[in-house]
């Protein structure tokens, strides 16, 4: 399961990505926000970031303005890493590297098209499990 969330910037894009989701049968959770009303992004970052540490949701995907904020927000959280990624390489090698489970991404930055492509990158890629990317998680895990 995927849960998905968004400021008020990132609702049309959202909006496009659960499009992609249930033309390709995929399972999501929609945290917000479901309006273009101004609203704060840490509220959605956290109800995502809280849905994986309950291990409701296996991955997520968080929408604002630049992404910037929502992923700032989200990687305050315990066991949440959360990559800004507007491009599809860098979608794939924060997966294969970094094991993010957040895939955070800028609706001012990245048009549907594209946004759809790095969603289906991110989560088509698995992590590779190599010890260096392994040890470098666990590195940032600890305190």
């Amino acid at each position: 399961m995927i849960g998905i969330g968004n400021d008020h910037t990132g609702y049309e894009l959202k909006m496009e990505i659960i499009k992609y989701f249930e033309e390709n049968k995929i399972e999501y959770k929609d945290f917000g926000c479901g309006k273009q009303e101004s609203s704060d992004y840490p509220i959605y970052a956290k109800a995502v970031g809280r849905a994986l540490q309950k291990k409701e949701c296996d991955l997520g995907i968080l929408i604002c303005g630049t992404g910037i904020g929502i992923s700032i927000a989200a990687n305050k959280m315990k066991g949440i890493r959360a990559a800004l990624c507007h491009d599809c390489f860098s979608a794939e090698a924060t997966r294969l590297h970094n094991n993010a489970n957040v895939l955070a991404m800028g609706a001012r930055v990245v048009g549907p098209g594209l946004a759809v492509k790095i969603v289906d990158t991110f989560l088509n890629s698995k992590f590779s499990g190599e010890e260096r990317h392994s040890r470098r998680i666990q590195m940032i895990e600890e305190e």
